[in-house]
């Protein structure tokens, strides 16, 4: 595999590949409300140095193995293009064994929006087919507010979205999303959630 260096060339967010079903459109609403408050200078800055890392797979196709927020809310605003960071280039093996090499590595997530795992073929091959899992946003909140702490385990919000998933009901985030991530930071401080990567300590 190669190490990892910043691709020169930038690629197409159009033809970005994820590897995983869904994001939180809420997630994404607010990158994209991030990105329309920056200047064009600071927007060009940012978009030089916030390179979006892929795996280079089969027919040499750029599969995003983080930032996918980023790249369905820059394919939203209109952003033709990015530059990207090579983590590794697994171009020379065939589907089949591709799929497993992500899957075994931990860059890939297919999981729907229920939660529940799915087959390679239902990942989207484009980021506008991502799919919103409501869940996923609600874990973003509870990070920002302080819920728990960034943590570097592979799909650390997705664990922590599953954790929600049984416990905040779906109406009540449709409805008063601000409600819910209140109720979901109190139950990210209890014990009960002691298992998940982040876990900040349940109030004293």
């Amino acid at each position: 595999m190669s190490e990892t260096k910043p691709t020169l060339k930038p690629v197409l967010v159009a033809d970005l590949r994820p590897t995983q079903i869904t994001v939180g459109y809420h997630e994404v609403a607010l990158k994209r409300h991030e990105l329309r408050a920056l200047s064009v200078t600071k927007a060009g800055a940012f978009l030089g140095h916030h390179f979006v890392p892929v795996v280079l797979g089969p027919k040499g196709r750029n599969h995003i193995v983080d930032h996918h927020h980023l790249a369905r809310a820059l394919y939203e605003e209109g952003v033709k293009d990015v530059f990207v960071t090579v983590i590794a280039d697994l171009s020379m093996l065939d589907k089949e064994a591709f799929l497993v090499v992500l899957d075994n590595r931990a860059w890939m997530h297919p999981f729907d929006a229920t939660g529940k795992r799915r087959p390679y073929a239902e990942i989207p091959k484009s980021v506008d087919r991502l799919v919103d899992d409501p869940y996923r946003s609600l874990a973003g909140e509870v990070r920002r507010r302080g819920g728990y702490a960034k943590d570097l385990t592979p799909f650390a919000e997705f664990l922590w979205a599953d954790f929600f998933r049984r416990r905040v009901d779906l109406a009540l985030m449709k409805d008063d999303f601000d409600k819910a991530s209140r109720q979901a930071l109190q139950l990210a401080r209890q014990t009960v959630a002691n298992y998940l990567p982040g876990w900040s300590g349940a109030d004293m």
